[in-house]
């Protein structure tokens, strides 16, 4: 038996979209270690998009933004597996493509839509699924590394982040009336996935953060999934209700030395008359 003991267990896997989704690279583990993956895509489309990828997979749709998706979602795999150990929740989303960049002018329908799609899909889920979750079963959500850096282009989705790291400690509050379902984040730094692409100026700042990072080295997908594939495990079961931060020492090394001289170049700004 491996040290993570997931022989015969189940998940349910949302967000998966290609093979640098970061759900992906969880479920990949997850199957090495002996579980069982179920997928729940978004849409059709997506479905079909991943039949290569997944092929042989339980894959389901259920779009996140329909309540009723999500409770028919629930019943048919509490008719098909009985109690799943775990859920794992990677979805977000912002609509970019409307967002000037400055966060005041964030429109009211992109913002509420962002918190109920990165946020609220995660509390619907839960509700769905508890009684489908097995007693002692964990649900771990992909938060990000911090959401006190208020990184002008990735703007309102960090509010969105801040909701849902909220929302965590609540539901574990929650479940703990009748369970011990475990409820954690992993609080990730800057990924290269297909997602963080649609972010505006987001290579800039995944070079800055290579930088910043101690070992000069970028964090890895894998790196997450396997904090993510531990929180699913019984080997963190004393875990509850935290964000588990890893950036690779990212936010103890802003003031890197090489960094600081190679951004002022060894001459301060002259100071405004």
């Amino acid at each position: 038996m491996s040290f993570l003991a997931l022989d015969d267990k189940k998940f349910v896997v949302f967000g998966v979209a290609n093979k640098r989704s970061v759900a992906y690279r969880i479920a990949r583990m997850l199957e090495d270690e002996g579980a069982t993956v179920v997928y729940s895509v978004q849409s059709e489309e997506a479905r079909k998009g991943l039949s290569r990828l997944l092929a042989g997979r339980e894959i389901h749709v259920c779009d996140v933004e329909h309540d009723d998706q999500i409770h028919a979602l629930a019943g048919a795999i509490r008719d098909e597996h009985g109690a799943v150990d775990g859920l794992v929740h990677s979805i977000a989303f912002a609509n970019y493509e409307s967002f000037s960049g400055v966060f005041h002018e964030v429109r009211r329908e992109d913002f509420l839509q962002s918190v109920s799609i990165s946020c609220y899909s995660l509390i619907a889920i839960a509700n769905a699924f508890r009684e489908v979750l097995h007693r002692r079963a964990s649900v771990v959500t992909i938060s990000i590394s911090t959401t006190r850096m208020a990184v002008e282009s990735y703007g309102y989705m960090a509010p969105a982040k801040a909701a849902l790291d909220s929302s965590v400690t609540f539901l574990a509050k929650s479940f703990s009336r009748f369970s011990e379902v475990r409820f954690n984040a992993v609080c990730a730094g800057l990924l290269k996935t297909s997602a963080s692409a649609g972010i505006p100026g987001y290579i800039d700042h995944y070079m800055f953060a290579e930088q910043v990072i101690p070992r000069k080295r970028a964090l890895s997908t894998d790196e997450v999934a396997a904090a993510a594939a531990f929180l699913l495990s019984e080997r963190s079961s004393g875990i509850n209700a935290q964000g588990l931060v890893i950036d690779a020492g990212m936010s103890t090394n802003y003031f890197d030395t090489d960094v600081v001289k190679h951004t002022v170049g060894g001459v301060w700004p002259t100071e405004a008359s």
